[in-house]
């Protein structure tokens, strides 16, 4: 095109600033507006919703940090919800460190633990909500108790919490507070967090007095478990359905939703794998069909309303009977499993039932011609051959987080010996990927894992998701028997 054909548009051609029209004024600025909503509203229950115990758990957990860190000014922060789009929040789910000193799951706030004679004061700041006779009342989207409901504030916050509380306004940090927790670089905490040095030995120190659970917080993990088992028979239920027209998202739907009315919902993602899809470890797309043939892997866990996550996995025959090539592969990852479980204990190195399962891994890969070298090779440091079918880790600690207590140090996590208190999951699988043309045809395509939540005791280990079957015979059966499971009941 010549340049001489190309002409800027007249100015008149411009259109216009539309004028706002008379009939829809900016209603939060309308003088009658404004002084309708400024009277005449009664009281509302705002009472904080807590889990029973929560507040003298938090004290203890309070506790042990300020024995953790003595003379240490400490500030940990809850987080804010961030933005989905525009105007659009995603759910808030505070902190976990947050909620492991506080017990409730508080926006925008933050714990500090001021060093005084003998250990720490505690105090929270928090954001007022926007009550009648406040602007932001019926104008704050966030806060606005005419937008999001009756809010618990300052007052009701420290009669439940028995935890003395102060406007988030009225923060202030030196340079020498540690800060932890989820500090973010927008809403009121936002510019006295920024004094504060982000602590990553405070992070450590929280993570490695987490991995000790104390008799309620079993509680609530022995709660969110005995959940999700009943999640499972509702889930299981719905195989005919998800085969017949809902997929992977029915199930998944079905589990969220269940997760959702007996705890606060999912604790991670619900990872649903029918068929090829078996393999992927995080499978929590679950766009796809659900294969009457295939095996179908569930990794699924409630969370309390507390914070505390179970997380489970059962892999199961769509069409209720394993095949002959299905079971073989679930006998082999039962026997890994089996020995996995044994090998916790009191006092045993963390490796131990890393080692335990991978070894009956290796071996049985083996005896199928898939290793490729010998079985010493293949387990030596240098090896790991077997791996190839199984990238990932065979176990972790479980509490507030799914994968918990993540930031300790490597001698206090995986250079530690198990102790009595700790709760962990042992899950080790075999997963042999559709497109991976090292196996047989047969084999590709087929996941197998099997996950359990373990406690450690003085006297050995107690397998919190016992309820739900490990062996093949026994996955067949409490498929049959799903339907007349009733769900129970947890929050």
């Amino acid at each position: 095109m010549a340049l001489d054909h190309v002409h800027a548009p007249a100015a008149a051609s411009m259109p216009a600033p539309a004028e706002r029209d008379s009939r829809m004024p900016k209603l939060t600025l309308s003088p009658g507006f404004v002084r309708s909503m400024q009277t005449g509203w009664g009281d509302a229950d705002r009472t904080p919703v807590l889990p029973v115990g929560a507040a003298g758990a938090a004290a203890r957990h309070r506790q042990r940090l300020s024995d953790a860190l003595p003379g240490r000014r400490v500030a940990v922060a809850s987080g804010r919800a961030p933005m989905r789009v525009n105007d659009c929040a995603y759910e808030f789910r505070a902190d976990s460190d947050f909620l492991w000193l506080v017990g409730a799951p508080i926006e925008d706030a933050v714990l500090v633990l001021d060093p005084v004679a003998g250990g720490h004061d505690a105090t929270l700041y928090l954001p007022a909500p926007f009550r009648p006779g406040d602007d932001g009342f019926f104008a704050s989207a966030l806060r606005g108790e005419l937008w999001v409901g009756p809010m618990p504030g300052l007052g009701e916050y420290a009669e439940a919490l028995a935890v003395r509380t102060r406007p988030i306004e009225e923060l202030v940090l030196d340079d020498a507070a540690l800060v932890g927790g989820t500090p973010t670089a927008t809403g009121p905490a936002a510019p006295a967090l920024e004094r504060g040095e982000r602590s990553s030995e405070l992070s450590r120190v929280l993570s490695e007095l987490r991995m000790f659970k104390d008799e309620w917080e079993i509680a609530e993990l022995r709660s969110a478990i005995d959940g999700t088992v009943d999640g499972f028979a509702v889930t299981v239920r719905e195989i005919p359905a998800a085969v017949r027209s809902g997929g992977e998202r029915w199930l998944q739907g079905t589990f969220d939703r269940h997760a959702r009315t007996v705890g606060s919902g999912p604790g991670y993602a619900t990872i649903v794998g029918s068929g090829a899809h078996a393999p992927t470890l995080h499978w929590v797309r679950a766009d796809g069909e659900v294969d009457p043939e295939a095996l179908l892997l569930l990794d699924m866990g409630v969370e309390r309303r507390s914070g505390y996550t179970a997380d489970v996995t059962r892999t199961f025959p769509a069409s209720g009977v394993f095949s002959p090539v299905q079971r073989e592969v679930h006998d082999l990852v039962e026997r890994s499993h089996r020995a996995g479980l044994a090998a916790v204990g009191p006092g045993r190195p963390w490796s131990d039932f890393h080692v335990a399962c991978m070894e009956v891994l290796a071996h049985g890969l083996d005896d199928w011609g898939l290793l490729g070298v010998s079985v010493d090779e293949a387990l030596s440091p240098d090896g790991q051959q077997h791996r190839r079918f199984i990238v990932c880790g065979v176990g972790h600690h479980l509490g507030l987080d799914v994968h918990d207590c993540s930031t300790s140090s490597y001698a206090a996590y995986q250079g530690a010996t198990m102790a009595a208190g700790m709760v962990l999951t042992v899950e080790p699988g075999l997963y042999f990927h559709a497109f991976d043309e090292t196996v047989p045809p047969e084999l590709r395509g087929i996941g197998v894992r099997l996950e359990d939540d373990l406690l450690v005791t003085s006297a050995g280990a107690e397998v919190l998701s016992d309820a739900l079957p490990i062996d093949a015979v026994g996955i067949e059966a409490w498929m049959r028997d799903s339907d007349s499971r009733a769900p129970g009941s947890v929050s």
